[in-house]
Formats: C-alpha cells, sequence, structure tokens
C-alpha cells in the first residue's frame, strides 16, 4: 500500500498576518546584521550556542550556558561529564554542515544529506547504528509516567516514507503561505519526527532539518532563524503539541493545523527574542565603551565584559580565541579588568575563569529591569494544544 505524509493544512489569515510579521521581523535583523558591528560576531556565537543547548536539553542532555558557548569555541568543558559532551559534540558538527552548507545556491535536501548529517550526530556511538535507517519498530517513551506515548510506522515502509519526505523537500505547492519557509520547516520537522526513522537522535535530526530549511530562504542568517533554543525553553508544550497531533502513532490524516501555528508562535517569539538581543547589544556596548574609557583599558577588553555581560564564564583560552593575543598578554588584560572591578575571578589554575563585577552586574541589571513582555501572536492556542490532547 502507497504511503504518504503529513499534509500541509492551508494557513487561515490569521497564519498569514503572523508569517508577514515574522517576516518583517527577519528582514529588519538582516538589515542590522548587514552593517558590521562589534557584538554581531559574539551574538552569532552565543545565538549558534543557544541552538545547541535548546535542542539537546530537549532530550536529556543539559549542559551550561558556558560549555554551550565552549562547544562552539571548540574549548573543552567546564563541568559537562563524558558522555554528554560527546552528544553536544555530535550536534555542533551536525549544525556546523547545516549553517555551512544549506545557503549555497543548489543546495538540496534529499536522503543521503539527512543520512550523513545523522552519522554526524552519532559517529561516536557506533551502536546507535548511525546514517542508517531502523530495522524494527520503535517507541518514544515518557519515563516521567513510564508509558509509551508514540509508536512509529513499521520499519519496512520507513525507506518509501523518507524518499517521499525527499521528493517533498524539492517541491513547491501553490497554494497561499503552504510553500513559505517557516511552514515548509515546520512541516519537514513534523514529518521527519513522526517517521521517527532512526533508532536514535530523531528529535535533533528533526530539528536541524527544520533549519536546514529555514536556511534556504536566505532572508537572514540561519543562526538567527532557528527556534531550537525556544523549543529548549519551552520542551512541555513541544511534547504537548506533538501529542495532540501525532496522537499515539503514526496517521499522516490527522490534522497538523495546531503543529503548524505552534511552530508560527514559537518563530515570532523567537524573532523577538533575537530583536531585543540586538537592541541591548547596542546598549551594552555603549556602557561597555563608557566603562574602557574611565578605567583606560584597551578597547580589546571589551569582548571580555560582553562575555560576562551576557553572563557567561570567561575564561583565558575563550579570551586568547576572541582576540588572538598571546598568552601573557590576555592574562594581563583580564588581571587588569579583575584590579579595576569590572571582572570578578573564580576557581584556581585551570579552573581559572572571570564573571562580571559590579558594574557590569549592575548594567545587566538595568536592562532586564527595563524589558518589555514579549507578545504572543496566538493568545489561546497553548490552551487549544492541551485541550487537544489524546485521552
Amino acid at each position: 500500500m502507497a504511503q504518504h505524509l503529513y499534509r500541509t493544512p492551508d494557513p487561515d489569515l490569521e497564519d498569514q498576518q503572523i508569517i508577514g510579521e515574522i517576516h518583517d521581523v527577519r528582514a529588519s535583523l538582516a538589515d542590522v546584521l548587514r552593517a558590521p558591528r562589534r557584538w554581531n560576531g559574539l551574538l552569532r556565537r552565543t545565538s549558534a550556542a543557544r541552538a545547541i543547548q535548546g535542542s539537546n536539553t530537549i532530550e536529556g542532555y543539559t549542559v551550561t550556558d558556558e560549555d554551550a558557548v565552549a562547544a562552539i569555541d571548540d574549548e573543552p568543558p567546564l563541568s559537562a561529564d563524558e558522555a554528554t559532551w560527546a552528544e553536544i559534540l555530535g550536534y555542533r558538527r551536525v549544525m556546523t554542515y547545516v549553517l555551512n552548507v544549506a545557503t549555497d545556491p543548489g543546495f538540496t535536501i534529499d536522503e543521503v544529506v539527512l543520512r550523513s548529517m545523522h552519522f554526524m550526530l552519532l559517529e561516536h556511538d557506533l551502536s546507535k547504528s548511525p546514517g542508517r535507517y531502523r530495522s524494527t519498530e520503535i517507541f518514544v517513551r515518557d519515563d516521567r509516567r513510564g508509558v509509551d506515548v508514540y509508536e512509529g510506522p513499521a520499519a519496512d515502509v520507513v525507506p518509501e516514507l523518507m524518499g517521499r519526505l525527499s521528493v517533498a523537500l524539492a517541491k513547491t505547492s501553490t497554494r497561499q503561505g503552504a510553500d513559505d519557509p517557516l511552514v515548509r520547516g515546520a512541516m519537514a520537522h513534523l514529518n521527519l519526527v513522526m517517521i521517527h526513522p532512526f533508532r536514535d537522535g530523531n528529535g535533533r535530526m528533526a530539528r536541524a532539518l527544520q533549519t536546514m530549511v529555514l536556511a534556504q530562504d536566505h532572508v537572514i542568517e540561519p543562526t538567527f532563524s532557528s527556534i531550537e533554543e525556544w523549543l529548549g525553553n519551552n520542551t512541555q508544550d513541544y511534547y504537548d503539541v506533538l501529542a495532540s497531533t501525532g496522537r499515539g502513532a503514526w496517521n499522516p490524516d490527522n490534522d497538523a493545523t495546531l503543529w503548524v501555528k505552534f511552530n508560527l508562535r514559537a518563530h515570532h517569539m523567537q524573532a523577538q527574542t533575537v530583536r531585543r538581543r540586538f537592541d541591548e547589544a547596542e546598549t551594552q556596548w555603549r556602557h561597555i565603551d563608557a566603562l574602557l574609557s574611565e578605567h583606560k583599558l584597551n578597547e580589546r577588553v571589551g569582548s571580555a565584559l560582553f562575555d560576562a555581560l551576557l553572563g557567561l564564564r570567561v575564561t583565558r583560552p575563550s579570551y586568547i580565541k576572541l582576540t588572538d593575543l598571546d598568552e601573557r598578554t590576555a592574562t594581563r588584560d583580564l588581571v587588569t579588568a579583575t584590579e579595576r572591578g569590572l571582572l570578578e575571578a573564580r576557581g584556581e589554575r585551570r579552573g581559572r575563569h572571570y564573571v562580571a563585577g559590579r558594574p557590569l552586574k549592575d548594567i545587566r541589571d538595568a536592562l532586564r529591569a527595563a524589558r518589555q513582555p514579549l507578545t504572543d501572536p496566538y493568545p489561546t492556542l497553548l490552551g487549544e494544544i492541551r485541550r487537544a490532547q489524546p485521552a
């Protein structure tokens, strides 16, 4: 019997308005990124780290903000255990691939690409069959309740379904709104996670695929278009909408409307968050410049102060990587900033790191106090999702 995928629902007028608002914000963000600013690279780095952190948190691989940035910087972790770090580095490989190849003209997403990404994700553990489709049944288990909450389609139809997904990714739709990259990415995510084609890593693969589809839009860098950070911070809502859509088993005739709306909501909220970070970065650097001038510090020290202002731990290796300084000069910079009270030293020897001093903490507290709440584009959606939960 021929298999088919979840069908893309027709976005309604409200959805189309929200899609337009998201694209307006993304276009404004792209305009900001085109002008060189000292904070562009630093925010790009932390955004990529937050995406890696968010997607892995959903799967139970939790790391600190500092370790997520360490993965981007190719530095050793400060606190993550060996097994967790292997998973983080695997996902970093996948995202590095996505961010570097998906924007190439003519790039297409097919089964070879997806299986290669899966191999990158899990090559550290060959027992999980990286790059190969599963050959047995598969279940998603809710460990908190001790029950299976989803059963994937039979293993013998997985190759056909993945072939259809590849074809769908290459096609365009004539229906208004259905071919928008935000909708296409959401449906690619849904179909892959519901097919559950691999023994492990299906959720992370689906989220990476969504980011890859968005990267082909060429509006804004994929680093700033991903919703993986938002999903990681709203994991239960993410699980709830998947449960409402899948209803326990592979059934592509189910309505995906709530799923698409949930993704549009996540895009809208994440875009607002990124916009706020861009705005705050301008203010943060004005304060940093004032501190550098007051304390007669070299402008390069600003990168360390900016990281500390974001709440990150600053290490000598990370500062050297940001500035290309030699060890002696880097150490002198950090010690001087500490003596002036701008940074505070923590730990000894290899564990030595620096955090925000009181002047930076005051700046951070003032910015947080001035933040306005984000606007929810679908204020009733989460209630609808919960009401649609299977019994």
